[in-house]
């Protein structure tokens, strides 16, 4: 039972940071002028419309997995670098405000249950923000990032996008990625104790 009942909190912690970090990517879309997000039905808190069922299985069992992509057109920006700049991290703000909100569920709530499951999904928004924030493509680190590159490497982005999937697998099975996201981590952290007032 103790197994059930952890697996299934870590499911409700996964897909609201999983959610709300896609939904940031999303509105940050739309206030920008691309509604391309929102007419696919993904502008939502709707876990359904987000959660890839495979990304979501390997994240559980290998600590590596994926949503949905949002879809973004970047053309409806009025200025891309500055578009693609503030929809790159708005996954990352999305999840710090998730955190926020555990974080004053946890220091309010008198429900042990509650308690617990707004503690994971705090914790999971936490990495969720510092660790797609990792400047290896596909993930929102590079995105920021390539913002400020000259156009002429969106094709060497393009050729050698699947590199970075290579080098986010080893820094997964090597724990690098651990060590560079705990600074941002503990950041995150700081933020949201300043917010909440938790301690």
């Amino acid at each position: 039972m103790n197994y059930l009942s952890d697996l299934l909190v870590s499911l409700v912690g996964i897909a609201f940071a999983m959610t709300i970090h896609e939904f940031g990517h999303a509105f940050a879309a739309y206030l920008l002028g691309d509604d391309t997000a929102k007419r696919a039905g993904r502008m939502t808190i709707n876990p359904a419309n987000h959660i890839d069922i495979v990304g979501l299985v390997m994240l559980m069992i290998f600590h590596f997995g994926w949503a949905k992509p949002v879809p973004v057109n970047p053309n409806n920006f009025k200025n891309y670098r500055v578009g693609n700049f503030i929809v790159s991290l708005a996954g990352a703000a999305g999840n710090l405000v998730g955190a926020i909100i555990c974080a004053l569920i946890l220091k309010f709530s008198l429900m042990y249950a509650i308690s617990i499951i707004a503690a994971t999904a705090l914790n999971y928004n936490l990495w969720f923000a510092a660790f797609n924030l990792l400047p290896v493509p596909p993930l929102d680190g590079w995105g920021v990032i390539s913002s400020f590159l000259p156009y002429k490497f969106r094709d060497f982005e393009i050729k050698y996008e699947n590199i970075g999937y290579l080098v986010l697998i080893v820094l997964l099975v090597t724990n690098l990625g651990s060590y560079i996201t705990s600074p941002l981590v503990k950041l995150f952290w700081s933020i949201v104790v300043k917010v909440t007032g938790i301690y």
